[in-house]
């Protein structure tokens, strides 16, 4: 029950707006209103009991460290997302805290960003699904989640004061959408928003990102939170809709906030409304249960790690059988490299090696395991470590080799300079690759790293990312097929870092980064241009084979559609696949991606087993955000509904005509001359007038040459008129543009 604010001051209403400390909420005793605590997740709880920080420098209590989004979102498992939203919400109540911040659901505009280890995707729909899936199942777990970063915080440098300078369709089409699915369908508890500027205004005082759009557009009622320390000017903040400041100011915005009421540049009704907000959330308050299922969440995590690992390449030489002398290379293989740095950085319960998870499985398979550390992460030129395995390799029937960047490569505070592994392990991948009979690379990193210049050379590529205290021993399952992979790569590997849309405008400079490709992010744009990449989005392997048949497009009366399609296992191990559903279209006055992702599912099949999905498309799977009308638009047309095995592949495609919205545009003199000659009531009343007005030689010439008018459509209809020589007269436009207003719009 929300405490009654009307028996509190000005100065304790203040109070309210502003953190205690680092982790916890201010407590007013004789109201009843008490301290919560806040804390980082969104993959485990970093719960500091001493010094408190926000770059994860300081020692936080033991928690399970789920696998971080980057792996989640290679699951494309709503099931698995939620999974790790449960447990983080049940570690939340074993530490006593009430809000979780996370998820983090920011687009993967470049893969140089250095904190995409902590977001899902370069897609917004996978964002969403995936992101509403966490934070629905932490909240029924009890815990409140705070979704962040909003919005359009997708790079690490200067990320405090960057102004992200975006348009409003590509805002509302790429940046906005796995917001609004999670605000909307999951109701999180808290928004957090971002560091950086948006067009100019800093988020944490951008009324219209803020209200405007989060509240109004999409009726979130909920308090927004800073990022902590991402308050720029706190009276701008509360008029703006930023109710909750992270951490504690000391007082000192307080007493900003009640001096800005005294002076009027406040009302008492906007603190009112931004403290009504805040205390909702001490419904939240929890005691400490101090029940860690370790064991358990330790089991679980391993077997989420294993839904995410990605098969990018296997050349007969994976599943590892029985029997196998297999050399194990690569420091990564003894002290895994599992999460992320930075804010979400977890002290784990336990960690499992996959050294030591491969030595157990190939003992009872009868085979043996040797290893050699091949590289150092502290001395790159370590040229005696690379001859020991490679000697090593000689000896194998396969040679494993775990690969990846370390945290001084990779952290949340700043981004990458480039997508290589590190030279000496380059060097060290082609001289194994050169010696074994067999190799398999396994990569363990936050981002999307490069794989020219030895991919070729290797038999096998298995994508790690980042997988949790509980991922060593997910990837012996993988390898030894105990576990069938399923991944599939929530983001394209391209072959060049120049090949990716947004190289030239990023990180920015000036204070400014400039989103000039547009809608054009990742796949959109890889596909859109033709450009080839090493491992398209979507793109995954398995030991076993799918068949999809039986495709069919049911249109439904509201602009929507119904996919079917039945999805055969044709091998002879069990597997899970994804079934993946893209739009492309030509329709409309905007330039549209080639195909877009619009549905997607997870299905489990034993061999031989067939399986019916039927997925529905929404009229938003077909619409674009036009930034005249200020809202969604589906134009009529053709689409084309593509049922894909990645970004890339088409499998099969059915073509359906929609009607779309009648959009009839009321005419100005700003409105261009095509404008005015399009319009369905308009145009042939001008057209009309035209003619009458034309001489007999004006109109032979104007039937001689019927383009003649291409040469003047985009004239603002304003200095067209100084070219008719008084064909149009100022009263006959004027009864014009008055009709065209009494249009009805769809």
């Amino acid at each position: 029950m929300t405490a009654d604010i009307s028996s509190l001051t000005l100065e304790q209403k203040a109070s309210l707006l502003s953190g205690k400390d680092f982790w916890t909420t201010k407590s007013i005793d004789d109201a009843g209103i008490p301290s919560i605590v806040l804390t980082d997740g969104p993959h485990g709880i970093r719960r500091q009991d001493a010094e408190s920080d926000n770059l994860g420098i300081n020692d936080s209590l033991p928690s399970t460290c789920f696998p971080p989004a980057v792996a989640v979102g290679s699951s494309w498992d709503s099931d698995v997302a939620a999974k790790v939203g449960a447990a983080v919400g049940r570690e939340a109540l074993a530490f006593g805290v009430s809000v979780v911040l996370g998820p983090g659901v920011n687009i993967k505009r470049s893969p140089l960003c250095g904190r995409n280890f902590e977001y899902y995707s370069e897609d917004p729909l996978l964002s969403g699904v995936l992101g509403s899936a966490h934070v629905t199942a932490l909240q029924e777990t009890g815990p409140g989640a705070s979704l962040k970063h909003f919005a359009a915080n997708n790079q690490e440098t200067e990320r405090m004061r960057i102004s992200a300078d975006v348009d409003e369709r590509t805002l509302r089409e790429i940046y906005f959408p796995a917001f609004e699915r999670i605000v909307t369908e999951a109701q999180p508890a808290t928004v957090m928003c971002s560091y950086n500027k948006v067009n100019g205004v800093y988020a944490s005082h951008n009324k219209w990102l803020l209200t405007d759009v989060l509240r109004s557009d999409w009726g979130f009622d909920g308090p927004v939170v800073s990022d902590w320390g991402a308050v720029s000017d706190r009276v701008a903040g509360v008029a703006a809709g930023m109710d909750l400041e992270m951490p504690g100011s000391g007082g000192g915005t307080d007493q900003q906030i009640v001096d800005a009421v005294r002076d009027g540049r406040l009302t008492e009704d906007q603190v009112d409304d931004a403290v009504r907000r805040v205390l909702a959330l001490t419904a939240l308050h929890r005691e400490a249960t101090d029940d860690l299922p370790v064991d358990q969440h330790h089991t679980l995590a391993r077997e989420v790690a294993a839904e995410s690992i990605v098969l990018l390449k296997n050349q007969a030489v994976l599943p590892l059988r029985g029997g196998q002398r297999i050399a194990i290379i690569g420091p990564f293989a003894v002290s895994p490299r599992f999460q992320g740095g930075g804010s979400s950085h977890i002290n784990a319960t336990r960690t499992d090696s996959a050294l030591g998870e491969l030595a157990a499985l190939a003992k009872d398979r009868n085979g043996t395991i040797d290893y050699a550390p091949g590289f150092s992460l502290e001395e790159p030129d370590a040229a005696l470590l690379k001859d020991e395995a490679v000697n090593l390799a000689r000896t194998a029937d396969t040679a494993v080799i775990f690969a990846g960047l370390s945290e001084r490569e990779e952290s949340e505070g700043f981004d990458r300079t480039g997508l290589e592994l590190p030279a000496n392990q380059v060097e060290l991948i082609r001289a194994v690759a050169a010696a074994a009979p067999k190799t398999v690379v396994v990569l363990s990193n936050g981002g999307v790293v490069s794989l020219e210049g030895w991919h070729d050379d290797v038999d096998a590529i298995l994508e790690g990312w980042l997988l949790g205290q509980a991922g060593g021993g997910a990837l012996a399952d993988v390898l030894f097929g105990i576990v069938n992979p399923s991944g599939r790569l929530a983001e394209t590997i391209p072959l060049r870092l120049e090949d990716n849309p947004s190289w030239l405008n990023f990180p920015g400079e000036q204070g400014h980064v400039r989103y000039s490709e547009g809608v054009f992010v990742g796949y959109r744009y890889y596909t859109t241009a033709g450009v080839k990449v090493r491992y398209p989005f979507g793109h995954g392997l398995s030991y076993t084979t799918f068949d999809t048949s039986n495709v069919e497009v049911d249109t439904l009366s509201d602009d929507s559609v119904t996919v079917h399609a039945t999805v055969t296992n044709t091998g002879d191990r069990p597997g899970k696949h994804v079934v993946q559903v893209y739009v492309a279209t030509t329709a409309g006055p905007v330039r549209r991606p080639l195909r877009e992702l619009r549905a997607f599912t997870k299905i489990s099949l034993a061999p031989g087993e067939s399986k019916q999905v039927a997925l529905t498309l929404g009229r938003r799977a077909f619409a674009y955000w036009d930034i005249e009308l200020g809202r969604w638009v589906v134009p009529a047309g053709t689409y084309a509904v593509q049922l894909c095995s990645d970004a890339s592949t088409v499998l099969a495609e059915q073509d359906i005509t929609l009607a779309g919205d009648s959009i009839i545009r009321e005419l100005t003199l700003d409105s261009t001359v095509g404008d005015w000659f399009a319009h369905p009531t308009v145009g042939p009343a001008l057209m009309a007038g035209l003619s009458a007005s034309m001489s007999e030689e004006q109109a032979q010439q104007a039937q001689e040459n019927p383009d003649q008018l291409k040469m003047v459509e985009s004239m603002p209809m304003q200095q067209f008129l100084a070219f008719t020589n008084g064909a149009f007269p100022p009263e006959a436009l004027q009864s014009l543009m008055e009709l065209s207003r009494k249009e009805p719009a769809a």
